[in-house]
């Protein structure tokens, strides 16, 4: 919503397809009803298997130099012996069955054909033993229901598709479009971490970003204006927006260009009435300066006190070395782990 994006149809806006949310959606029993029809057509079996033995069998295929994967043990079970365990009430979780041989061919709309060898393809699990999805069995029931036409995710779900295909072949539905785009990289060209980038949206937020100046350079990530301008609105990226013109290179988040870019949007499109009530809704604002002023109070003998007590308010990235926060006494990966999970927390 910061960034002036809206969605046609969800829980708060409701639409043809819901309820929207997967635990109502598990509540009506949807999920099972197709975890069972897969079981009835041979598509998918019982998987009685404890921790300890999937362990041990990843443990022993990993040291032979084998892919680590269910080795489908529970597949041949007999009729006697699923009978023993549902009376034994032996906890059980729902698996797909792979093929065995032969290769799996994914048509994606960015990319040539993609070849995949089942041999790679583990017996995914589809329902868990609490009566839960995992995400696999929950995207191709809930993007067939709602009528998904267009599949677009990050290039790291490439590995998972030949799942997803056969379970649109088992159900019988028509594939949809896949799409699998480039991740985001660091500068270094690693991929893109909370620990080398601020990842969260609110992060840029409360460092005072424009919302049309990061939504400008994500437009950017990955594709370009057929005109090569760097500076952009979101309606006029959509004017004319194809998604064969989206790059596969891992497009590279750099900050400094992104504040470059905020910048121009500061300087070109702002007035400075306009400036000051961004100014002023940003982090000058009553609600800011009303969770400060208790503490400050205690400290001021002038108002221009507040300034320099409220400085780090608006004053962005604070100037912490490493060298400084030696004194909590704390090593540097875990104090690492601390500064992350605030960071997320006040996210």
């Amino acid at each position: 919503r910061w960034l002036g994006l809206d969605w046609d149809e969800g829980p708060d806006v409701e639409g043809a397809f819901g309820p929207y949310r997967q635990s109502e959606r598990v509540a009506q029993g949807l999920y099972q009803k197709y975890s069972d029809q897969l079981v009835e057509n041979g598509h998918a079996f019982k998987c009685y298997c404890t921790t300890d033995r999937l362990d041990e069998m990843r443990k022993a295929q990993t040291e032979k130099g084998e892919f680590a994967k269910y080795d489908g043990q529970c597949i041949h079970l007999s009729a006697a012996d699923h009978a023993e365990h549902v009376k034994s009430e032996t906890p059980f979780v729902v698996r797909m069955v792979i093929p065995t041989e032969g290769t799996c061919i994914v048509k994606d709309r960015l990319r040539d054909d993609i070849e995949i060898d089942w041999s790679q393809i583990d017996m995914q699990v589809l329902l868990k033993s609490d009566g839960n999805p995992t995400y696999h069995l929950a995207v191709v029931v809930d993007d067939h229901l709602m009528e998904i036409t267009h599949i677009i995710r990050g290039e790291e779900w490439i590995n998972s598709a030949p799942k997803h295909i056969l379970l649109y072949q088992y159900f019988g539905w028509d594939l949809p479009v896949f799409c699998h785009l480039p991740l985001l990289r660091n500068v270094d060209k690693s991929k893109l971490s909370k620990r080398k980038n601020p990842t969260s949206i609110l992060f840029y937020q409360r460092m005072g970003y424009l919302p049309e100046a990061l939504l400008n350079y994500l437009g950017r990530m990955g594709w370009s204006m057929p005109d090569e301008r760097e500076k952009f609105t979101l309606p006029e990226m959509l004017e004319v927006f194809d998604i064969q013109r989206v790059s596969l290179g891992g497009p590279v988040f750099d900050v400094e260009k992104l504040s470059w870019l905020n910048g121009m949007w500061i300087r070109e499109e702002l007035t400075d009435e306009q400036l000051a009530d961004r100014l002023q809704e940003w982090a000058l604002n009553r609600d800011t300066l009303m969770a400060f002023l208790p503490f400050a109070k205690q400290r001021m003998e002038t108002l221009s006190d507040i300034a320099p007590l409220g400085n780090y308010l608006v004053s962005g990235m604070l100037p912490i070395t490493a060298e400084q926060l030696k004194s909590a006494g704390i090593d540097e990966e875990p104090l690492i782990e601390v500064c992350l999970l605030y960071t997320s927390d006040a996210a």
